[in-house]
């Protein structure tokens, strides 16, 4: 049991870091003009042309189903780099679009929908596979650089061809990545945007699952961290862990840095309340009802006594809650579950990472970082775009 958890605890980290030390090798840039090349684009059916729907479930019991429907002509854009999901051999996937990579958009962007024009860039992302290999002591195969270039280059032909308009005036635009996806938009966001004329098409940076370093003055280059709901050109990032388990000594997430930078942690549902994101605030979760987000072959745990769900996605208004805590070396988003055994919810939800029966507590809510603020990060980016201007 100790050499499993072990094992996956290193694949997970290596999933962090491997974007971080890349080893470049020559390959044939991917053609962005081609429809093929990404996951998701405007007005067609495809990955996140998903099922959204949802039941809410009441702290009485009480359920009722909320519909979903995408905006009809959204008026600023979002673009997304998803995490590490690959399942392809060899140390970088290939470019064919996999379940994998669906149910990630799924999960993570197709809500965003409801708001803005997603872009998700297909990207040879380093695989799962290349992890494994560095678990058991190898040189990984995979290459960050190679993967980084591919968005680099997905978001310069976004921002050539896609980034037009009324009267060809620039649209504003959110930027979203979760854990490999958020490592590769923070280096975009330093080589390509911070003090470059695409910072001004910036309405906000949403960097999930991964540490954002930032100064003292709470910024990452020059680009601040969110400070209130209707503030536009700034981050929003967290890393994710219960309340019950905080970081422990060994764990990468939400670590200061070796330069003495601290991880950035903005509370999304803090900022729309009016509040420091360090007050507790009740989250909109949206929880997958499919398990997705769990450990491969591990069912959600039930929401509610004697409730059969048959929606993808689950809300249950008040039993999540989260603020930003910085203890010791971390900084992180430490997410409460108001539990009442009196109620017929339930008192726990599932999103850790557990080996035969192991919870590896060094990577806390990871696989639902995204899942845990959803709905407040879907109404967040609607009042920062119109902080910068969207009508």
């Amino acid at each position: 049991m100790r050499l499993a958890a072990m094992g996956l605890a290193a694949v997970l980290t290596m999933a962090a870091s491997a974007c971080a030390q890349p080893t470049p090798t020559p390959t044939t840039p991917n053609d962005y003009a081609k429809p093929e090349t990404w996951l998701c684009l405007p007005g067609r059916q495809d990955a996140c042309a998903s099922d959204q729907t949802t039941t809410i479930i009441q702290a009485d019991g009480k359920t009722s189903t909320e519909t979903f429907k995408a905006a009809a002509a959204p008026a600023y854009d979002c673009f997304y780099v998803y995490p590490t999901v690959s399942t392809d051999p060899g140390g970088n996937s290939d470019m064919v679009i996999d379940p994998a990579e669906k149910r990630v958009v799924d999960q993570q962007l197709a809500r965003f929908s409801s708001k803005c024009r997603v872009f998700a860039p297909m990207y040879r992302q380093v695989t799962l596979a290349a992890l494994r290999t560095a678990m058991l002591g190898g040189r990984s195969p995979g290459d960050g650089e190679l993967a980084y270039n591919d968005v680099r280059d997905a978001w310069r032909w976004y921002l050539a061809h896609e980034n037009k308009g009324p009267n060809n005036q620039p649209r504003g635009v959110v930027l979203i990545g979760h854990s490999q996806g958020s490592r590769v938009l923070l280096n975009l966001l330093k080589a390509e945007i911070d003090g470059q004329p695409a910072q001004k098409q910036m309405i906000s940076a949403l960097i999930l699952g991964m540490n954002t370093p930032v100064d003292a003055a709470g910024k990452y280059g020059s680009i601040p961290l969110c400070e209130k709901a209707d503030q536009a050109g700034c981050l929003v990032t967290y890393v994710s862990f219960r309340a019950t388990s905080p970081p422990p000594a060994n764990s990468r997430f939400g670590k200061t840095d070796p330069e003495g930078h601290r991880a950035g942690c903005v509370n999304p549902a803090a900022l729309l309340a009016g509040k420091p994101s360090t007050e507790d605030t009740p989250l909109h979760s949206y929880l997958s009802s499919k398990g997705f987000g769990a450990v491969e072959g591990q069912a959600p745990k039930p929401f509610a006594k004697g409730l059969t769900v048959t929606t993808p996605f689950v809300s249950m208004p008040g039993l999540i809650s989260a603020r930003c805590v910085s203890e010791g070396d971390f900084t992180y988003l430490s997410v409460k579950i108001n539990a009442d055994p009196a109620d017929p919810r339930a008192d726990d939800i599932a999103g850790d990472i557990v080996v035969a029966g192991f919870t590896l507590k060094d990577w806390g809510l990871h696989l639902i970082d995204a899942n845990l603020t959803m709905g407040d990060l879907v109404a967040l980016v609607d009042r920062q775009a119109a902080a910068y201007g969207v009508k």
